[in-house]
C-alpha cells in the first residue's frame, strides 16, 4: 500500500494564492481569510467534526489550527486490556502511506487524528479501572481525515488541503480530490456565516435529543461549596481524606506523586459547540480542541502540550504548577516570582521531568534526551503555570505508535512513579476519567505528530458535563491547598457555563 508522493512545490509558488497544484494532494488558499469560528460553526453538526485550534495565538505555540470532519474511516475501541495494542488497526496503514508534506504550508495535512482516553494507558500498564463508568465514553476514537482545512495565525492565511484517498485507503484519485475540493468550496463560499443562524440550525441537532441520565443514575454525587448547581464526584471531606491517604502512601514509600483529581458535573442544555466558544472566549489556550463523535463532545481549552514529533524531533511540554491570577497587576507579578520560587512546585515540576525523560528514553536515542527550559512561568487567562520542555530523538525504525505505547497516558497527569501513581488514582477516584488527561491529536501521513493533554477539557454526554480538575500531590501537599487549586483552575471552566 503506498501514496503518490506530492511534488515538492516552493513558498514562492504559494504565494500566488488560489490553487496550488493539480497533483495530489490538492491544495487552495481561502481567500479572504476565513474566521476559524466561523469555519466551525458552519461544518460543527457534521460527522466526527475535529477542531485542533490554537485559540490563544499569542503564545509562542500558537501558530496552527485545523479543521476536518467526515472521515473515510472511523475506529473505535470502547475498553482496551493490558497486552492490547490499540493501534493495530491502522498502524500498517499509516506505516506504508507516506504523502511529503508542501513546504510553507501547516503540517498537519491530512491523516489519521481523534482521541485517546485516560484509560487507553491499560493497554501497556496493568492496572484497574475506577469502580464507576455511567457515561461509557471510548477509550480511542480515531478517524481517517482525507481533508483539512489549516490556518496558519503568524501568516494570517488558511488553505483546503484535499489528499483524494479512496475509501479502502489504497490510492489516492485526483478526480476524487478535485470533486471534494469543489464541494468543500462551494459550501464554504455560500455560507452566510451568521453566527446566530448557524447557533440555531444546531438547536435542532440529534445530539439534544440523546438519552439523559437522571440524577439517580449517576455515582454518588455532592454539591461544590459555594457553587451548589455544580455537583462534584466527592464531598470536601472526602477529597481531602483522600490526600492524606496519598501523603500516606508517600511516606510509604510507595510513590514520590500523584495526580489527584476530583469530577465535577453541570447540566447541559445547548449544543457543545457553543460552549467550546464561550470557553474559547473566556480560556484561550495554545491546545485547544472540540471534538463531537456520535452522541458526546470532547471541549478542551488545555494549554498543554503532550508528544510533538517533527523530522523525528520529540518535544514535550509538562506543566506542574498553578497559582491563580491577580486583579492587580503588582500583584500578578508577585504570584508570578512565588510559583517561580516555590520549593514544592520546582520539585514536582522536576519530578515530572525525570519521569518524561525515563519514557522518552525508551524510544529515543541515547544521549539525545535534553531539557532546554526548566521550570519557566506561562501565564494564562486565569492562571499561571510553571512549565519545563523535554527533547529527543526517535530511534530509527521507531515511529509515533511506538512513542505513544511508552509515554500515554503523560506523566504530569499521573505521578511518579508512574504505574504505581496510576494504581493508587484508580483506587481512590471513583470514577473514570475517559478522556480527561487523555489526548486530542493528529498524526499526518507526512509522519507529522502533535497532541495535547485534555486538562480544562469537558466532555458532554447524556445531559451532563463533566470537567475534572486536579493536581499534583507530594510529601509537603496540604490538602486544603490542593482542594482550593481544583477549584481555581475550574474558575474559567465554570465562568464558560454561564452563557
Amino acid at each position: 500500500m503506498s501514496g503518490n508522493i506530492s511534488q515538492d512545490f516552493s513558498h514562492q509558488s504559494l504565494e500566488q494564492g488560489g490553487q496550488v497544484a493539480s497533483q495530489l494532494p490538492l491544495v487552495e488558499e481561502l481567500t479572504p481569510y476565513p474566521d476559524v469560528e466561523q469555519i466551525f460553526l458552519e461544518f460543527a453538526g457534521d460527522d466526527s467534526l475535529l477542531l485542533l485550534e490554537s485559540a490563544r495565538q499569542t503564545s509562542s505555540q500558537g501558530q496552527f489550527s485545523y479543521l476536518m470532519c467526515n472521515p473515510l474511516t472511523r475506529i473505535q475501541i470502547q475498553n482496551t486490556h493490558y497486552s492490547a495494542d490499540p493501534f493495530e488497526s491502522f498502524r500498517d496503514v499509516y506505516t506504508k502511506i507516506f504523502v511529503e508534506s508542501i513546504p510553507g504550508l501547516p503540517p498537519f495535512q491530512g491523516g489519521f487524528a481523534g482521541l485517546l482516553s485516560y484509560e487507553l494507558g491499560q493497554s501497556w500498564e496493568n492496572f484497574a479501572r475506577a469502580s464507576h463508568d455511567e457515561f461509557q465514553l471510548p477509550d480511542l476514537a480515531v478517524g481517517f481525515y482525507d481533508w483539512v482545512i489549516a490556518w496558519d495565525h503568524n501568516q494570517h492565511r488558511a488553505w483546503l488541503i484535499v489528499q483524494g484517498f479512496d475509501q479502502s485507503l489504497q490510492t489516492q484519485d485526483i478526480n476524487l480530490a478535485a470533486e471534494r475540493l469543489k464541494s468543500l468550496k462551494t459550501r464554504i463560499d455560500s455560507s452566510n456565516f451568521n453566527q446566530q443562524d448557524q447557533l440555531a440550525a444546531l438547536s435542532q441537532s440529534a445530539f439534544l435529543h440523546a438519552n439523559k441520565l437522571s440524577l439517580d443514575q449517576l455515582s454518588p454525587v455532592y454539591p461544590v461549596e459555594r457553587n451548589e448547581e455544580i455537583l462534584s464526584n466527592f464531598s470536601k471531606t472526602q477529597f481531602l481524606n483522600q490526600i492524606e491517604k496519598i501523603i500516606e502512601y508517600i511516606y510509604a514509600g510507595d510513590i514520590f506523586q500523584a495526580n489527584f483529581s476530583q469530577r465535577l458535573l453541570s447540566r447541559s442544555t445547548g449544543h457543545p459547540a457553543e460552549l467550546y466558544l464561550n470557553l474559547r472566549s473566556k480560556n484561550a489556550a495554545p491546545f485547544a480542541g472540540y471534538f463531537g463523535w456520535d452522541d458526546w463532545a470532547v471541549v478542551s481549552a488545555s494549554p498543554e502540550r503532550f508528544l510533538n514529533v517533527s523530522h523525528q524531533e520529540v518535544e514535550t511540554r509538562p506543566i506542574k504548577g498553578t497559582r491563580r491570577r491577580k486583579f492587580m497587576p503588582e500583584a500578578d507579578l508577585l504570584t508570578r516570582d512565588e510559583l517561580r520560587e516555590s520549593e514544592k512546585d520546582h520539585a514536582e515540576n522536576v519530578m515530572i521531568v525525570d519521569l518524561l525523560r525515563n519514557d522518552l528514553s525508551r524510544v529515543c536515542k541515547p544521549g539525545s534526551i535534553r531539557v532546554p527550559h526548566l521550570c519557566e512561568v506561562e501565564t494564562y487567562e486565569t492562571v499561571q503555570h510553571l512549565v519545563s520542555e523535554v527533547r529527543g530523538q526517535l530511534k530509527p525504525g521507531k515511529t509515533v505508535w511506538d512513542l505513544l505505547a511508552a509515554s500515554f497516558p503523560g506523566g504530569s497527569i499521573t505521578g511518579a512513579p508512574k504505574v504505581r501513581s496510576m494504581e493508587i488514582i484508580a483506587e481512590l477516584e471513583p470514577t473514570v476519567r475517559g478522556p480527561y488527561c487523555g489526548s486530542l491529536f493528529y498524526a499526518g501521513l507526512n509522519g507529522e505528530f502533535d497532541s495535547n493533554i485534555l486538562i480544562r477539557t469537558f466532555t458532554v454526554r447524556n445531559g451532563w458535563i463533566q470537567f475534572p480538575v486536579g493536581g499534583g500531590i507530594i510529601a509537603q501537599s496540604h490538602p486544603r491547598l490542593e482542594y482550593e487549586e481544583t477549584l481555581h483552575k475550574a474558575a474559567g471552566m465554570i465562568t464558560a457555563l454561564q452563557k
